[in-house]
């Protein structure tokens, strides 16, 4: 159901487990009412690909997910054949005693033949949620194709004929800025930059999606995180994924204060680099020792 303001879609997105500040509240709540591209750029672990998540929950549309890659082009996005079946079928002809050849290459691109990539499957599962994940991974010239199709909502199959979608998906882009992205395709879309957030807005996202995480390790755990992000010498700071993997884990481990020997322990589901889980471990015993 759609939102009436940007202060109700804050709220559905909060019943979700989801909890984000007006102005990211603000710029989805213009993209779903303009229908308009979001693109949301910001460090990993800042919520991107949660809030896409979130937004196709509080409506009950489907999620459909394009993780981009170095490499990829139209036809991992798009469509492809199923040969096997294709394969099978002409066997099935052959074993019934042929047809007109013609007739059979046609009958190879029936529609019950087709595979839809998660470009194609938005546009035929509309109205959908369309993520377009880590787009910076990709090179220019698929930047160039999602620019026409999120232009138009439609594509092409030449075998088929043009499939557009009879309601326009919701798209939500991301990006970690590895590279910066065509002004073209971020003219089509709305924009947003996403901030790790403060103490107290991450110590309430850990009551909400770690509910089982008593209150006064959430908020150590979140305390600790944040000192960490300020530092300059790690690899990759922790994101709002990594606190939350954290205050678990300890919790698991049946931790209700936070102190060195558990915080060691657990460091593998705060910290993914070897140098860094080194240098959070000599950061935490100056900090817990204090």
């Amino acid at each position: 159901m759609e939102s009436a303001s940007a202060h109700a879609l804050a709220a559905q997105l909060g019943e979700t487990g989801y909890l984000c500040d007006d102005s990211l509240a603000t710029v989805a709540f213009l993209a779903l009412r303009m229908e308009r591209p979001l693109l949301l750029e910001g460090e990993p672990g800042t919520g991107k690909t949660a809030l896409a998540e979130a937004i196709a929950e509080s409506l009950g549309l489907p999620l459909v997910r394009l993780q981009c890659y170095e490499g990829i082009d139209a036809t991992q996005a798009l469509y492809d054949w199923d040969f096997p079946r294709q394969i099978l079928h002409l066997r099935a002809l052959e074993a019934a005693g042929g047809a007109d050849v013609e007739e059979a290459e046609k009958s190879l691109y029936d529609e019950r033949f087709l595979l839809a990539r998660p470009v194609l499957a938005a546009l035929q599962q509309s109205p959908a949620v369309l993520l377009v994940d880590e787009v910076d991974r990709a090179d220019d010239e698929f930047e160039a194709f999602l620019l026409e199709v999120l232009s138009t909502y439609q594509v092409s199959i030449p075998e088929l004929g043009t499939v557009k979608a009879a309601t326009p998906p919701i798209v939500v882009l991301t990006s970690n800025r590895t590279r910066e992205l065509h002004d073209a395709l971020k003219r089509r879309c709305l924009y947003h930059w996403i901030d790790h957030p403060g103490l107290e807005r991450e110590v309430e996202i850990l009551r909400s999606r770690a509910p089982e995480v008593p209150a006064l390790l959430a908020r150590q755990v979140a305390t600790v995180v944040q000192q960490l992000r300020d530092r300059h010498d790690l690899e990759k700071p922790p994101g709002v994924a990594e606190t939350l993997d954290w205050a678990r884990a300890l919790h698991h481990l049946g931790t209700v204060e936070l102190d060195l020997a558990s915080a060691a322990r657990t460091l593998g589901a705060l910290v993914k680099y070897r140098e860094d889980t080194e240098r959070v471990r000599q950061a935490l015993d100056q900090m817990l020792r204090a």
